[in-house]
């Protein structure tokens, strides 16, 4: 996988919420700047969750997302630093946007042409996409390179998984001929139990070869980690949730031959 342009382009999605999404994007977005690459970390989750785990309050933010989608000023006055790496914080207003979006020519573009003019200052763009199928995530999809699908590894992991693969082949038919699967991630794994084991073994069936080796346990100190305004690595790099994401971000980087600039 190669970006089109500029910054490699990801989206971490998945149309289920509490599967690990957020957790994903903002550790593999601080690992990846440990790792001494240029990251932008876009909350596009009306939610806001990310925006917090990189120690930005919602509130304090003068731009953000929804700001920049209704036209408002340059892309990159809304982009913060943080030791964590960069990031476009999200807004509760977010979650209306579609009605501002819905009768917007090309509108499943908006998120693509805030991010086209900053992707030379960077290597790495992370989406933390929200939950559904709705158009704020088709946006997203419409700007990525590619999608990394965080997995719960729990009975309803599956439901919707065929929905949302189906969604990605659409985008790329109609919106975005470059759009990948980039791979998907096994998150809340706990070996003590069948189920989880079972999950997996589904899922190889049918995407082998798009599944990361590395797998998401789970870890009391990466669930305390954003109430710290922290991502993993910052709160307690010895820990097991800090090991897991910094083997995601080494397997990330050698899965889309990612070269600093």
């Amino acid at each position: 996988m190669t970006a089109s342009q500029g910054a490699l382009t990801i989206a971490v999605a998945n149309q289920k919420g509490g599967v690990g999404k957020t957790t994903t994007a903002v550790n593999l977005s601080a690992g990846l700047t440990l790792a001494g690459y240029r990251v932008l970390l876009v909350d596009f989750d009306p939610q806001g969750n990310a925006t917090s785990s990189f120690g930005v309050s919602k509130r304090d933010a003068q731009k953000n997302i929804f700001d920049l989608l209704g036209g408002e000023g340059d892309p990159a006055s809304a982009v913060h630093k943080t030791k964590f790496g960069d990031i476009i914080p999200s807004s509760l207003d977010l979650a209306g946007s579609e009605i501002m979006l819905v009768n917007r020519e090309k509108r499943e573009y908006c998120l693509k042409n805030i991010l086209d003019p900053l992707k030379s200052a960077y290597d790495v763009i992370v989406i933390d996409c929200p939950p559904g199928l709705g158009l704020l995530m088709i946006n997203a999809l419409t700007a990525a390179d590619g999608v990394m699908i965080p997995l719960q590894c729990e009975y309803f992991a599956l439901e919707g998984l065929t929905m949302m693969v189906e969604t990605i082949r659409s985008v790329r038919k109609r919106l975005n001929p470059k759009l990948e699967i980039n791979g998907f991630l096994f998150t809340m794994f706990d070996g003590r139990t069948n189920l989880a084991a079972q999950v997996v073994r589904e899922v190889k069936k049918y995407f082998a070869d798009k599944i990361y080796k590395t797998v998401i346990v789970r870890n009391v100190r990466l669930s305390e980690a954003p109430s710290h305004g922290k991502p993993v690595q910052f709160y307690d790099k010895h820990s097991k949730g800090a090991k897991c994401y910094n083997e995601l971000t080494e397997e990330f980087i050698a899965r889309v031959r990612l070269a600093k600039r």
